[in-house]
């Protein structure tokens, strides 16, 4: 009766097979049949493990082998990483290495369109025309923060206040900025103040970011008509956040390389018609289509390159275009001074993408994606490209990729969509866990940024804009030559954790430590000056701003290497429009004249500390083979810090441990009989 009652609750009749349950997280049949063992070895330190499925089981039912042969392909056309890529010389084969160098070079021209708005919206100081400088007005002097979210080793561009009521009486429009004899910052007006102010007709500006002109003396971007320049501000971050999740979807469904050509011809047209402009609502509108077509570029190309590589090269491929991005910001000062005009300046960025129009004739489409999705006749014919242009004999195919191939020419392609994610246990947890630390270290960098650059740090060298620029690339790039030494030494789940802690005691120390400095230093006799809080300030300040760059770099790799190949790149676009959505909230800050800014830090800083815990879950994917397929990705678990101790019994049991009582339910339903004291869950009745 057990077994009938079992039968029935499963949906099965006397001549159906019981359908299969999802078990520990695992897949459907289907999908689970279509997934192969990865030879990747468990990273040191009890690194993850990528567990093989339980074998296959006589009879009928979900485990019958006949099933599994229909629903899967060779397991040897699987192992891309162990089979497939070492048939093709892995990277020491000259097409691969011409292909990553083709991924590094468009990294440069993201480094200049991310920045751009560090010197296009650059808000300067104003006053009236023809009542002279001695009457100037207070303008909002802000400077662009930013990073590369595609390579993910430097945060967005996200302008911030840097001093929101600063003198700069020494400034004008054709000479730069001159700190030797800045007055003193005055306390902001009051609304009286700068409504009578602000009754002008015309303006003269103090432009600071080496420009002529940029948008905001365009347009008359000041007193009520500032606003426009926080929208004009979301609007790339906007249109990167969408163009994530977008083009993500779209390239695991259609492919990378059409993603990636698109995306180039339309920010041909849209990047160049944004020097045209006529107003800043046309502004504003063009540059979120910008931010779209950007976030295509960026995100193909990080997972081409991560695609491309070996285990063990796939980290330094990435911190290269990283670097290279953040040539790019290193340059960007000396390109606007160059240009003098904002419109000039736009056109020079965009214009280097016309020569990607030439990828679409020399790159080609993801060779380990056509395989994980079951494209092969495609496949083989880029294989036989990739050997000619290696020059390489095929009858060096040792372990027989090529005769398998032809064998599955027949088999449909089997595209797989992001939100498949839902369904699955591991899969889902560790991109949501990545997701919250990109969205957590992008978010924070900003109170890191705005407390060392803010007005309340009365240090003379940071109220340059050049200063002000390099002091936060040159810690971007002291950030990325820290991650490549300790992601050698810990892993990617060590790295992440280490710079989490490290965010969060910088924040902590931050919001506790100075407050209580803050307090005693009011008390004449303890010794302590408003000058000890600001320096701790930028100590704090730029230890927060190191780690958390490097936390939201990373958070992105590891995401790009734990997730499946079948939907990587749907993977990669919510990790990174996280990233996107905390950097939205500094010129949220803005718009809102900072209000706020102390609770904003405080959520922050509580999210770190839920993050250093959510760490802990993620498995160790250093060295490791790449998930191709779902059900490999949601058997990339991890492992426990310490092993179990002989003849222990684990509390929680791995899939692989898992038994299976498939037999049980062939029994009954072919009529035979079950063995002395068996019962329905397989414990003998006492």
């Amino acid at each position: 009766m057990a077994i009938d009652r079992r039968r029935e609750a499963a949906g099965g009749g006397p001549g159906r097979q019981p359908a299969p349950a999802e078990e520990n997280g695992s897949l459907p049949p289907g999908d689970a049949a279509a997934s192969a063992p990865l030879g990747g070895r468990a990273g040191p330190g009890g690194g993850a493990e990528i567990q093989p499925l339980p074998p296959l089981h006589p009879g009928g039912g979900p485990h019958s082998s006949c099933c599994s042969a229909a629903a899967a392909p060779s397991l040897l056309l699987l192992d891309y990483d162990g089979s497939v890529l070492p048939f093709l010389g892995g990277l020491g084969g000259g097409y691969q290495k011409t292909l990553v160098l083709l991924t590094w070079i468009p990294a440069l021209f993201i480094g200049f369109s991310q920045f751009s708005d560090s010197f296009l919206l650059d808000q300067p100081n104003f006053w009236c025309r023809g009542a002279g400088k001695g009457t100037e007005l207070a303008g909002v002097t802000t400077t662009g923060r930013g990073g590369d979210m595609g390579n993910w080793t430097s945060l967005p561009t996200t302008p911030f206040s840097t001093a929101p009521w600063e003198a700069a009486g020494n400034r004008s429009n054709s000479s730069g900025a001159d700190g030797g004899d800045t007055p003193p910052l005055p306390s902001p007006p009051d609304k009286g103040d700068n409504a009578s102010n602000c009754n002008c007709h015309a303006w003269d500006y103090g432009i600071r970011a080496g420009l002529v002109q940029n948008v905001v003396s365009k347009w008359d971007l000041v007193c009520d008509n500032a606003w426009k320049v926080h929208i004009a501000k979301f609007s790339l971050l906007v249109g990167l956040i969408f163009g994530y999740l977008i083009t993500g979807c779209i390239a695991d469904w259609v492919g990378r390389r059409p993603v990636l050509l698109f995306s180039i011809i339309f920010i041909l047209i849209f990047g160049l018609t944004v020097a045209l402009s006529v107003n800043v609502t046309m502004f504003s509108t063009l540059r979120f289509f910008e931010g779209f077509c950007l976030a295509g570029i960026i995100l193909t190309l990080y997972a081409l390159r991560i695609e491309l590589c070996p285990p063990g090269k796939r980290f330094m491929i990435t911190m290269v275009a990283s670097f290279v991005a953040m040539a790019g910001q290193f340059l960007m000062p000396g390109l606007a001074a160059l240009c003098r005009d904002w419109q000039v300046l736009q056109a020079l960025i965009i214009c280097p993408f016309l020569l990607m129009l030439l990828y679409w004739s020399i790159f080609p489409e993801s060779l380990r994606w056509l395989m994980a999705t079951q494209q092969f006749e495609s496949a083989k014919r880029l294989i036989l490209h990739f050997t000619q242009k290696n020059r390489m004999n095929p009858e060096g195919d040792i372990k027989g990729v090529m005769p398998e191939l032809e064998k599955e020419l027949s088999r449909r392609p089997k595209k797989v969509c992001i939100v498949k994610v839902v369904g699955t246990r591991n899969l889902w947890k560790n991109i949501v866990v990545l997701c919250v630390n990109s969205l957590t270290g992008y978010g924070i960098h900003h109170c890191f940024a705005r407390s060392m650059m803010g007005h309340e740090v009365k240090v003379p060298l940071l109220e340059n804009f050049y200063a002000d620029y390099y002091t936060t690339a040159s810690i971007a790039l002291v950030s990325c030559l820290a991650m490549c030494v300790v992601v050698r030494f810990l892993g990617r789940r060590g790295g992440l954790l280490l710079f989490m802690i490290l965010t969060a005691l910088a924040s902590l120390l931050q919001l506790g430590l100075l407050n209580l400095i803050g307090k005693y230093s009011q008390h004449p006799d303890s010794g302590m000056s408003d000058s000890v809080k600001d320096k701790f300030s930028i100590a704090f300040s730029i230890v927060g701003m190191f780690a958390s760059h490097a936390v939201g770099s990373l958070s992105v790799f590891f995401c790009a290497e734990v997730t499946p190949t079948v939907i990587r790149c749907g993977g990669l676009g919510l990790v990174l429009a996280s990233a996107g959505f905390g950097m939205l909230t500094a010129p949220i800050i803005e718009l809102h004249n900072q209000k706020g800014y102390f609770l904003h830090h405080i959520i922050f800083a509580c999210c770190t500390l839920i993050c250093i815990i959510c760490i802990l879950l993620l498995p160790e994917s250093r060295d490791q083979n790449l998930p191709e397929n779902i059900s490999n990705g949601e058997h990339y678990t991890r492992q426990p810090l310490l092993p179990h101790k002989k003849g222990e019994q684990p509390l929680l049991l791995t899939n692989a441990e898992l038994k299976d009582y498939s037999g049980l339910h062939d029994a009954a339903a072919s009529g035979d009989t079950l063995p002395e004291g068996a019962t329905a869950n397989g414990m003998k009745a006492m």
